[in-house]
This record gives C-alpha cells, sequence and structure tokens, in this order.
C-alpha cells in the first residue's frame, strides 16, 4: 500500500505477458536495450498491467482496468498470457472491495490492455458493466479515435470494453485536463494516442502520477528518446516526456509505471553523476 498524504494507492498486476521488443523498444537498438530488460529464450521481453484501487474521501476508485475476461484463448496464446496471482477482481477482492463498491473508474486510455476490464459477459452472454454502481470515465478525442480506428489502430480497440457504457451514460467524455475528485486530475499526456491521459494525486502535500503509457517502463521515462513501438505519436510522446520530467523532479512526486516489471514505482532523482534516473521505490502488488 502506498500512502499519499490521506490517500490509500494500492498496485494491482491485471496479468503479465511477453512481447516482441519491437513493440516495447521501438527503434532503439538492441545493444542499449538488452543489458537493461533481458529477453527470454524466445527473444521476447515481459509486460505487467499494472491498474490502481485508491481509497480516497470514502471512495473506491480503479485506475484501468486491465485485460479483463472476455480475450479468447488464440489472443491469449499471442501475448503469452498468465495471471499468476489471478486478475484485477482477484485483486479488488483480496483488499475487501467488490465490484459494486467501486465508486469511479478511470480510463487512461482506450487500449484493450487498459480497458478490457470495463465491462464483462454476464450468465446470459451478454456485455455489462464490470462495476455496476461506479461512473467511467475517459478523454472524448479518446473515445473518438476508438470508434473510429484505422488500419493501425483496430487491433487493440475492441467497441464492446466502452461503447455500451457510453450508450447506457454510465461513461463520462473528458474534454482535456479534469479535476475528478478532491486532489485526483487527470491531464492529458499525449503522445501514445493523441488524448492518452496520465492521473495525478495530491493530499498532505505529497503527490504521484499514474504515468500509464506516457512512459511504458521507467526507461522510457528517463530517456526522453526511448518509446515504444506501440506510440502512434512518438514525437509528441517525446515532448510530453520533457515537461513532465520536469515536474517528476522539481516535486519528487512517486511516478507509477503501467507495464514495468522491475521498476512498478519509483522517484525521479538527481544521480550522483549528475544525471536524473527513477529511482525504484519497493511497494508490493495487493
Amino acid at each position: 500500500m502506498i500512502a499519499i498524504g490521506e490517500f490509500r494507492l494500492h498496485m494491482i498486476n491485471d496479468s503479465s505477458i511477453k512481447v516482441d521488443p519491437g513493440g516495447a523498444f521501438g527503434l532503439v537498438p538492441r545493444v542499449l536495450w538488452s543489458p537493461l530488460m533481458p529477453p527470454d529464450e524466445n527473444h521476447l521481453v515481459p509486460m505487467i498491467h499494472n491498474c490502481l484501487l485508491v481509497q480516497a474521501g470514502g471512495k473506491n476508485i480503479v485506475v484501468d482496468t486491465g485485460n479483463g475476461e472476455k480475450m479468447t484463448d488464440k489472443q491469449k496464446a499471442f501475448i503469452h498470457y498468465e495471471r499468476p496471482n489471478g486478475g484485477l477482481l482477484d485483486g479488488l477482492a483480496r483488499l475487501g472491495v467488490a465490484p459494486e463498491d467501486v465508486d469511479l473508474v478511470i480510463d487512461t486510455h482506450l487500449h484493450g490492455d487498459h480497458c478490457g476490464g470495463n465491462t464483462r459477459y454476464d450468465a446470459e452472454g451478454r456485455i455489462v458493466a464490470t462495476f455496476p454502481k461506479a461512473e467511467y470515465v475517459v478523454q472524448r478525442r479518446e473515445y473518438e479515435d476508438a470508434m473510429h480506428p484505422n488500419e493501425r489502430t483496430r487491433a487493440t480497440y475492441f467497441s464492446m470494453n466502452y461503447q455500451p457504457l457510453v450508450e447506457s451514460g454510465q461513461m463520462r467524455l473528458l474534454d482535456g485536463d479534469s479535476d475528478l475528485l478532491p486532489g485526483i486530475r487527470g491531464v492529458v499526456t499525449p503522445g501514445h494516442t493523441p488524448a492518452h491521459m496520465s492521473v495525478l494525486f495530491e493530499s498532505g502535500g505529497e503527490q504521484a502520477m499514474f504515468v500509464c503509457d506516457l512512459a511504458s517502463y521507467a526507461i522510457h521515462f528517463e530517456r526522453l528518446g526511448w518509446m515504444t513501438g506501440y506510440d502512434v505519436e512518438p514525437l509528441v510522446t517525446l515532448e510530453s516526456k520533457r515537461r513532465w520530467q520536469k515536474w517528476a523532479l522539481e516535486t519528487g512526486a512517486l511516478l507509477i509505471f503501467c507495464h514495468d516489471p522491475q521498476r512498478p514505482a519509483g522517484r525521479y532523482i538527481m544521480g550522483t553523476d549528475g544525471k536524473p534516473f527513477v529511482q525504484r521505490v519497493d511497494e508490493a502488488f495487493a
């Protein structure tokens, strides 16, 4: 559990996968990334799907919902999908939180590995909200892009994860940076997608940021020129990171990364060599 003032943040790993490093590191040469994230015998690198439960002001807030329960066996095999500790709902249960107890779901963006758990199949095979009493939020531009995917993006946008929620009125569309609850703010951090959103937390003079795919790994945050092959606007990602590097160094905020199995949380600090880096913060998953 992470304490940020009066807020309580719990990291929950929805699932673990293995991906081609061309996706994880894009144009970065293998000789540079491989000592930092060694590939396995099949030349794949690991990723986790870090979600958050935030307990603040008497409310339960979930940030991102992972892959969810609707994936096919073929989809799971393609990404070497595993759930050694169960998924998001199992993690919430270990914390004593049932789906009906969740008040707000914040979708950073609508890629399938971040919002697949928004909805589920009920006993009759219908798509229903996983968190029946929660309000869901996402950027309006992100929803519009997800509803009109192109050849590059259609493999990760699946309307069953979000369209039913918008049509029912359970998902609210945001227009830019938005205060979601006292001390919780969604900020647009474009690059991975044009309307990708990170989430800021501030309480008791302390700050944290759910970085999400602004920097999938901590090393992506440290190095401006490193970004994933999944980013649709990589040069925009670079400038977004430049802005938030400065903020992180000035504030000492805790940074929480969505896909990094080595440094899921850390602080961006100045090293003894005069170069800033992300110093790992040891926090256990729920």
